[in-house]
């Protein structure tokens, strides 16, 4: 089955019925944009057959390469990138709302995890966070691929690479979806997930598999095609497996010790007080630092399979947050007394 096929019935199915208000790439519109652009450009080469025919095939073989070689395509760019970006954008949006929300449940605290193990005992809260997660895994790949069979069939249409520009693009603009730390959260979600032993989302939960014990910690994501991402977890600071971890708005994975000695803020002060000129120091982008993600699933994996390593990362963090106030609130002191 073709994957527009594939994709059509995926719309159409019961599993997206938790997600019909939020946004989907228009598949078929945008295919029929590129399948117009290639009717019209047809049309275009046999006028020009029709007017050189007696120029023989050499020169007709050079007006349809000038034709297919274009930059950029006035009959479907300013429908087709423009339109493409919108639903990339509301996509990325979207799923991450869910999964924040979803997330939360699960690792809530204080009063709000009571009430929630208080409704566990007349409601199966797990069963619906996991068919919840169940969908959104399945929603952001569904999409993910067809933005990225669209944007391969755009540049076959056109011999171009402005698809695959457009890939770097939205990475730019932080909307790839593939490579969204909510994706990651939600795989670390489902390892953490011990409420569904052998169930009916087995399935779901071994598309991602995660090595904390090798020498590269990395996350793994299986796609239906076979296909596997790539997630590192070593943190590119300490060049150890990231702690207390947390993920910047270009994406990166940093220990929470290290981001803030990155963007010069006290660890008790937290990432939201950097500066807004604050770079990442991987991309150098700035301004990275105040909408961090706190990545709480992935932590309480890691506090799970590497429980004494987990104990040594803590206590040497909490020795260094404490130091760090205490020197902080011994300048302040002096400062105030005069000496």
């Amino acid at each position: 089955m073709k994957f527009g096929d594939t994709f059509m019935q995926y719309l159409q199915g019961d599993q997206t019925g938790n997600l019909v208000k939020c946004a989907h790439v228009e598949y078929k519109i945008l295919k029929k944009v590129l399948k117009n652009c290639r009717s019209q450009g047809s049309s275009s080469a046999s006028c020009k057959n029709e007017q050189q025919k007696d120029e023989g095939n050499n020169e007709l073989s050079s007006g349809l390469s000038q034709f297919c070689h274009c930059e950029s395509c006035p009959l479907c760019d300013q429908i087709f990138f423009s339109e493409l970006m919108r639903e990339a954008s509301h996509i990325a949006g979207c799923f991450s709302s869910r999964v924040r929300h979803l997330l939360h449940l699960h690792v809530a605290r204080g009063i709000q995890r009571y009430k929630l193990r208080l409704r566990q005992c007349f409601k199966n809260d797990q069963q619906t966070m996991a068919e919840e997660g169940r969908m959104l895994i399945e929603y952001v790949i569904m999409n993910a691929i067809a933005i990225r069979k669209i944007l391969k069939k755009y540049d076959k249409v056109h011999c171009s690479v402005n698809g695959n520009n457009f890939k770097s693009k939205m990475q730019a603009e932080h909307i790839e979806l593939l490579q969204s730390p909510w994706l990651i959260e939600l795989g670390a979600f489902y390892l953490n997930f011990d409420g569904i032993d052998g169930g009916e989302f087995s399935e779901f939960c071994s598309q991602f598999s995660c090595d904390l014990n090798g020498t590269e910690p990395v996350m793994t994501l299986t796609l239906p095609n076979s296909m596997k991402l790539e997630y590192s977890l070593t943190c590119a600071i300490c060049l150890e497996t990231v702690f207390n971890p947390y993920a910047l708005s270009c994406g990166h994975l940093f220990c929470k010790l290290c981001a803030c000695s990155a963007a010069f803020v006290l660890m008790f002060e937290g990432l939201k007080t950097a500066s807004s000129n604050a770079k990442c120091p991987i991309c150098r982008e700035a301004g990275v630092y105040t909408n961090a993600v706190h990545m709480l699933e992935l932590d309480l994996l890691q506090k799970r399979r590497c429980n004494e390593y987990w104990k040594e990362r803590m206590a040497a963090e909490h020795a260094e947050d404490v130091k760090q106030t205490r020197e902080y609130w011994d300048s302040r002191t002096k400062y105030a007394i005069g000496y």
